[in-house]
């Protein structure tokens, strides 16, 4: 049994790792030509940025991919792309980060929260009732934490509903639904390559999308002035002249810098989740271990990459919650705890978002109120896993 006063775990759980080599290289001779823009004002740059969205593109088999400068702007960017208009309805899954309600509120339109059951997945009934109740003709649907719902019934509710499906896929890079990525079911898939995702430029993000003139006016949004036919992976001049004069230029690019970042990494990315899920399944079997406490299962269609651990723990009050996962903390073993009264570092509840008109989810509630959360970096060992289960299973003892 270990000693709490004295076993911790040594590995910092938010440590992203190191960058490749081959990124700090390309960087430092990106930086040594100062061309980090990217866009040529009379004449060819360095390619970064549109060999990265030609090489996403071709990744996850999209027609057009558009780099931004984050994964909430990617998001807004969905949003205005698809002709989402202020006072719209969006519905959205509530269990979520701010990114995702604030672009929507960056739109001008109006979040509908739906409800999550206990596997974290949008629940299908409320988001038909919801559809029905308010007219909304779009679903912005997050795969929050990497948690994928049946996408082709998604897809099938989204036709019979009449809604337009925009996903957020900062949490599933590189994931599947039977075989399919996602971001790959609706008009826009967005992406985000900030520090704590998939691949890590510190900040940045990718939308993709099947659609001509939602990419060209993504790529006008993004702020590209006239410079538009520098993207390598973009739609014909057309849609760009239908467009052109009409898209207000929010300047939300992604710069070459952090594109060359990037490309190094995607291409590590197979290797990447399946360390992840490797890691994921040795930390799941030994938290299931633990009495009390329960890791949602996965479905079967579902391929996921996953860089963080959800569970469920039964049977405590919320203070007893609260003081678990501090002392977890205390001892290196970094739990978020999305039952508190207050949004704490990066984790928020629906009902924390004032500027969101009031709505009661109680499912959505009751299953967050027992939800930890655990990131996983790529360096943890079996030894690690094994020092977190004991920590957890001996201060959920003490609790």
């Amino acid at each position: 049994m270990l000693n709490p006063k004295k076993t911790a775990l040594e590995i910092d759980l938010s440590d992203p790792g190191p960058l490749p080599e081959e990124a700090i290289e390309q960087a430092v001779a990106l930086m040594r030509t100062g061309r980090l823009h990217r866009y040529g004002e009379y004449g060819d740059t360095e390619p970064h940025a549109a060999l990265l969205e030609e090489e996403f593109a071709d990744y996850v088999g999209s027609r057009f991919a558009v780099g931004v400068n984050s994964g909430g702007s990617a998001i807004f960017l969905g949003l205005m792309a698809s002709g989402v208009d202020p006072g719209d309805k969006v519905l959205v899954n509530a269990f979520n980060l701010a990114p995702v309600p604030g672009a929507i509120h960056h739109s001008g339109a109006e979040a509908v929260l739906v409800e999550v059951d206990g596997d974290y997945r949008i629940s299908f009934a409320d988001l038909e009732r919801k559809a029905r109740d308010t007219g909304a003709k779009t679903l912005l649907l997050t795969h929050m934490r990497g948690h994928i719902a049946d996408m082709y019934r998604v897809s099938g509710m989204c036709d019979e509903l009449g809604l337009a499906l925009i996903e957020d896929c900062a949490h599933t890079m590189g994931a599947k639904w039977q075989g399919r990525f996602t971001g790959r079911f609706g008009r826009v898939g967005c992406f985000s390559t900030q520090t704590f995702k998939h691949i890590n430029s510190g900040e940045g993000g990718i939308l993709v999308t099947d659609d001509e003139d939602i990419a060209a006016r993504a790529i006008l949004y993004s702020g590209s002035y006239m410079l538009y036919e520098q993207h390598r992976r973009a739609p014909p001049r057309a849609a760009f002249e239908r467009w052109k004069m009409q898209t207000p230029n929010f300047s939300l690019r992604m710069s070459n810098l952090v594109a060359c970042i990037l490309r190094p990494q995607l291409r590590e990315m197979q290797a990447r989740g399946e360390c992840w899920n490797r890691i994921y399944a040795a930390l799941e079997s030994r938290l299931n271990a633990i009495d009390g406490v329960a890791v949602p299962p996965r479905q079967q269609q579902e391929e996921y990459v996953v860089s963080s651990i959800q569970f469920h723990v039964h049977g405590l009050t919320g203070e007893q919650i609260r003081g678990l996962v501090d002392r977890c903390t205390g001892r290196g073993v970094a739990i978020k705890w999305f039952g508190r009264d207050e949004p704490v570092g990066y984790t928020s509840q629906y009902h924390h978002w004032e500027y969101l008109r009031p709505q009661d989810l109680p499912n959505t509630r009751g299953s967050l109120f027992t939800t930890c959360d655990m990131r996983i970096p790529l360096a943890l060992s079996d030894g690690d896993c094994d020092t977190i289960a004991a920590i957890i299973a001996e201060e959920l003892a003490a609790a």
